[in-house]
């Protein structure tokens, strides 16, 4: 058994979902396991990880227009904006999702489904730099 940690760095580029499957993978291939378990942190408390279709594009950007509709950027609805209008929806949001995501390794590959991909879920409006954890157990 044998285990690998390492920070993976994420240059956001607007507000909604970036796919990252290859720098997870990218990360994953350098570690030369073959069985195990993949934990994904994400670092933040506006930005946060989900998985998700990866094949229509549609369900991102649906996906985005719902999130905004369920915590929209009211600066009459919360007392918290002192980053501006986007930062309470942002803690919202990530609130509503999550920051970590657990995928098993089977055979060198993720476990994804043939659809699935990774996203980070950018909830400010500004690029960001993101900073995930990576912590692989394995063999």
């Amino acid at each position: 058994m044998r285990q690998a940690t390492g920070m993976l760095t994420i240059e956001t580029r607007r507000q909604g979902l970036a796919e990252i499957t290859r720098d997870i993978t990218a990360w994953i291939d350098a570690q030369a396991m073959r069985q195990g378990l993949l934990t994904i942190f994400c670092r933040h408390t506006s930005a946060s990880l989900l998985i998700q279709e990866n094949a229509a594009p549609e369900v991102r950007s649906d996906l985005e227009a719902w999130i905004a509709r369920i915590a929209p950027e009211d600066p009459s609805a919360y007392a918290h904006d002192d980053e501006g209008p986007d930062d309470m929806p942002a803690h919202l949001r990530t609130a509503l999702t999550q920051v970590q995501l657990s995928i098993p390794l089977v055979d060198g590959h993720l476990a994804l489904g043939t659809w699935q991909g990774i996203y980070l879920f950018e909830h400010r409006r500004r690029p960001h730099r993101r900073t995930l954890a990576l912590h692989l157990i394995g063999e």
